[in-house]
């Protein structure tokens, strides 16, 4: 089959070695203040965010996640908190060092995340917002209200950790709640999506850190259910991507667990950092 390729691709290497020798670059050239950025995952269950509010609009790019009420347990997630706070800022950090993309900063130069109820006008100032183990939410009527506006608005979600078939059931009926009338379809890697800017030959299978160690390496959490990973998403009427869901596999745990175990780096790292750039471009470009 012959492969279309699209302008910004990088089709020549590997996606784990051409994303790899990237971030083994910049970190080893990085001055110190930059490099402290990779922060190390503290495996916390917070009750609320690290920050209040998001940090003033300068221009650059602020990493807006969900934060919601947790009414069920998942066999793997922390509900809204997870991967939090190491995932949004490794993201951020690399982020500014793969693309031309100039992230927000707090006043202290950490990188600009913050987690945003679904209720709040500052959802509005969020091109871009990442939710984790959405299997355990349930929205509220007020927050079906609001995140179907600002997704109609121009908004953009991607629901990331979710594992499991029950865990699929929950979080489908919840956004179809939210938009009733667009289907949830299955993307494959012939989407342009997956060579926006990195070839992306294969949805990665990423595990948490918990599951892959005690497991002795295995990437699928619950065999054989979640044996195989998806990439579903829901489109507007015109065909700009309104919704992404990574099933069967957990995008964020490559960036949170960067920092902390060098053999998880470099089996899980690569991809999720290369397929979570593509994400990055492709919402925030169409």
């Amino acid at each position: 089959m012959t492969r279309r390729f699209y302008r910004g691709v990088r089709p020549a290497a590997g996606l784990r070695r051409l994303v790899l020798a990237c971030l083994l670059t910049v970190s080893a050239t990085l001055p110190g203040d930059a490099a402290a950025q990779i922060w190390r995952s503290q495996e916390g269950r917070y009750g609320s965010p690290i920050r209040e509010g998001i940090p003033a609009n300068r221009g650059g790019f602020v990493f807006c996640r969900l934060w919601y009420d947790q009414v069920r347990s998942m066999p793997s997630g922390l509900g809204w908190s997870t991967d939090y706070p190491a995932a949004d800022g490794n993201f951020m950090t690399r982020l500014e060092e793969l693309t031309p993309t100039r992230i927000e900063r707090w006043q202290n130069g950490e990188p600009g995340i913050a987690a945003v109820r679904a209720t709040d006008p500052d959802l509005f100032r969020c091109p871009f917002l990442f939710m984790t183990d959405p299997g355990s939410v349930r929205f509220s009527e007020a927050e079906v209200e609001s995140l179907r506006t600002y997704l109609q608005k121009g908004g953009f979600l991607w629901a990331d950790d979710l594992w499991t078939d029950r865990g699929w059931a929950y979080f489908e009926a919840e956004i179809q709640r939210i938009l009733p009338d667009r289907p949830i379809v299955e993307m494959d890697v012939s989407h342009p999506l997956f060579t926006t800017h990195y070839v992306v030959p294969e949805i990665p299978q990423i595990p948490s850190f918990q599951s892959w160690s005690r497991s002795g390496g295995r990437t699928s959490e619950f065999p054989p259910e979640t044996d195989v990973p998806h990439i579903r998403a829901i489109f507007d009427e015109e065909g700009r991507l309104l919704v992404l869901i990574s099933f069967n596999t957990d995008i964020a745990d490559g960036w949170e667990r960067e920092g902390d175990v060098p053999e998880f780096f470099y089996n899980f790292s690569p991809e999720a950092y290369g397929l979570a750039i593509n994400v990055f471009l492709w919402a925030m470009s169409h």
